[in-house]
């Protein structure tokens, strides 16, 4: 098994939430394989390979997967944004429906290094609105303006960290894979944007 095969298993999944009993078992189990094939044994310190946006390719999160059960919506992509230098890591996931209704769900968070490949997480704030009132086009962009300050004219406020906070194994990087795992069990695979 390779990274094609995986890849081929999770195409057409939508995130996951399309994916069988079955299939699930497939996909863990190459998920499984690659992991032991790590080529970054601390991949907290490849920090060239970890800085970047990242596309969600693959989830069993439900908090993520139940996004998609808003009424008269689907979810488009989801983005997890990294930047090593300021220890920030951003959620973005871009909502699809009615035309002009496009929305968005954003949450800023800051990690630290606990171990080689584990790191703690406090999220900080969470900005949920439409993309034409925020003038959202690309999560770059939009994060940018987030690490600037910027309040957005949406629902934006700030996330007590002592309340809201978990930890994510990287479990498996390269140069444009990774997948991790988060504490409540869920399992993430993102492509580099």
């Amino acid at each position: 098994m390779r990274k094609t095969t995986l890849l081929e298993l999770i195409a057409g999944k939508n995130l996951g939430t399309n994916a069988t009993e079955t299939d699930k078992q497939a996909i863990q189990s190459a998920i499984a394989y690659l992991e032991d094939l790590n080529p970054t044994a601390n991949p907290l310190e490849a920090t060239d390979l970890l800085e970047g946006d990242w596309r969600l390719l693959y989830t069993t999160s439900s908090e993520l997967l139940n996004l998609n059960r808003i009424p008269l919506t689907n979810l488009s992509q989801i983005y997890q944004c990294i930047r090593v230098k300021t220890r920030s890591v951003y959620n973005i996931a871009e909502i699809h429906g009615l035309p002009f209704l496009e929305g968005i769900v954003s949450v800023a968070a800051k990690f630290e290094p606990v171990s080689s490949k584990r790191v703690q997480v406090k999220f900080e704030r969470s900005i949920i609105g439409l993309q034409r009132l925020i003038d959202y086009q690309y999560p770059a962009n939009f994060i940018e303006e987030i690490a600037e300050g910027k309040k957005f004219l949406a629902i934006d406020f700030p996330i007590k960290s002592s309340q809201q906070q978990g930890w994510l194994d990287i479990t498996y990087l390269d140069n444009d894979l990774r997948i991790g795992r988060g504490n409540q069990g869920s399992i993430f695979v993102l492509t580099k944007s």
